[in-house]
């Protein structure tokens, strides 16, 4: 009956070696489709890389701003995934429940995202502001004014990807993004070179492929969850315009949090990108090649912090407080461990972690590849650290904690790492080097604080009434 449906309830580990192997079997889908996310992104770079740096660069600043509204709004939407959580660890037939959580989610998103377009829109202005080239910054608000049209079908996917994943199907993700990498590839290769018949269109070619392949991903997941017999029973899109106050002010309780502490880490990240960006365009280049390396790692721990917060849902809606501790050791350690091999493999393989995106030995990129070495030093260091934090605060998140981790991230970020980047970019001969440098001092900060706040949770009233 409904218990197929969900059967994550069913599944209550009585040791860490089972809430260990419990935490992989969900993490393991989810970073693959984070992977393939990443290398769906992933594709645009390589293909706008070849255009040449000027096309990079401007591709990178329109990015920055896309990606910085994107990861926020999907943020304040990840709040469906502990309230779902909860839900099916409180009472395995939660349909109404559930139900009535994603159909407010999906309200969110398309609130979110009519504000987000118009913060797109703006992206000239605001580029002005930062002091950025005009030559570039003609082509990025160009760019970004297509790509904005992908924002309503990313955000609502995720909420989707949520919800499929909650329920105990996280491999439906990975295929819907192992289906978008192709269309990515093939949509970029017709409209930025002219391919198949079509305008070669160069770097907005780029911007139109992917809001196809968003727009093909969100009716992927439609026509999944409708073809499923098991996730067509909490008939998702029945009465969407039936409202439910209550679910969606818990929602923005929750999720606003979550997304001002995605917005302080995605800032730092964008804001490194327009320091990069007065310190030379060779360096923003490189900048941009190393970030994507950094980010690609950071995918498996992000996938165990999202498995990390519904396995500590699901214990925390059921009021079990050791199954609380084990989900988060299990997902801490899981996270940890990756990003330690992720850190190795950078320290001694850098060029031919540089490859899969550039041309490592072409004379043109070579002032791009020897900045981006250089950074890519800094980041090995960071590994350990980006991992902890990330799933420091997707335990947290399980416990509907939000609101401290929100201002330690904020903290942490924005005063301990940027005010280091600014420092050691602009007053030191470090440069480029200082600026990541800041990077890994906010990460530090943060991650020490909220692996603390983690250790005390009983002592500071995170844990449900018994």
């Amino acid at each position: 009956m409904l218990e197929q449906a969900h059967p994550l309830t069913a599944d209550r580990p009585q040791n860490f070696r089972a809430e260990f192997r419990a935490t992989l079997a969900l993490a393991l889908p989810l970073a693959a489709a984070n992977l393939l996310q990443m290398l769906v992104h992933a594709i645009d770079v390589i293909f706008v890389a070849r255009l040449g740096d000027t096309e990079l660069a401007a591709s990178s600043l329109g990015v920055s701003i896309f990606g910085l509204l994107l990861w926020t709004g999907t943020g304040l939407v990840s709040a469906a995934a502990p309230l779902i959580a909860a839900e099916l660890g409180r009472r395995k037939h939660s349909v109404r429940e559930v139900r009535r959580t994603v159909r407010m989610a999906l309200w969110l998103t398309a609130l979110v995202s009519l504000v987000f377009m118009g913060v797109c829109a703006a992206g000239g202005p605001i580029m002005r502001a930062t002091g950025q080239p005009e030559d570039l910054t003609a082509r990025a608000a160009g760019f970004l004014l297509i790509l904005m049209l992908g924002m309503f079908p990313m955000i609502a996917a995720a909420v989707l990807r949520i919800f499929v994943s909650a329920l105990g199907r996280p491999t439906i993700a990975t295929a819907i993004t192992f289906f978008a990498l192709g269309t990515n590839a093939l949509g970029n290769w017709a409209l930025v070179f002219g391919h198949l018949g079509m305008p070669a269109l160069g770097l907005n070619g780029s911007a139109i492929s992917s809001v196809i392949t968003s727009t093909l991903i969100l009716l992927a997941y439609v026509v999944v969850i409708q073809s499923d017999r098991r996730l067509r029973r909490y008939r998702l899109f029945g009465n969407w315009w039936r409202s439910e106050w209550s679910r969606f002010f818990e929602m923005l309780r929750i999720g606003m949090p979550i997304s001002l502490t995605i917005l302080a880490e995605a800032g730092l990240f964008t804001g490194a990108a327009f320091l990069m960006g007065r310190i030379g365009e060779a360096q923003l280049a490189g900048h941009t090649i190393a970030l994507q390396v950094a980010a690609l790692a950071f995918q498996i721990p992000f996938g165990v912090a999202q498995a990390a917060t519904i396995r500590v849902g699901l214990a925390y809606g059921a009021r079990d407080h050791d199954g609380i501790g084990r989900a988060g050791a299990a997902s801490l350690a899981l996270g940890i461990g990756f990003m330690g091999f992720t850190a190795l493999l950078m320290w001694l393989f850098p060029g031919l972690v540089l490859s899969i995106y550039v041309d490592v030995d072409a004379a043109r990129n070579a002032a791009l590849v020897g900045f981006a070495m250089q950074f890519l030093v800094v980041a090995a260091a960071f590994q350990l650290f980006d991992g902890a934090q990330a799933v420091a605060a997707g335990v947290l998140r399980g416990l509907q904690d939000t609101r401290i981790p929100m201002i330690i991230a904020i903290c942490g970020y924005w005063i301990a790492g940027y005010s280091t980047a600014i420092y050691l970019g602009f007053w030191t001969p470090l440069a480029g080097v200082g600026v990541w440098i800041g990077l890994a001092v906010g990460l530090i900060v943060v991650a020490a604080l909220l692996l603390t706040r983690w250790r005390m949770r009983a002592r500071l009233g995170l844990l449900p009434s018994a």
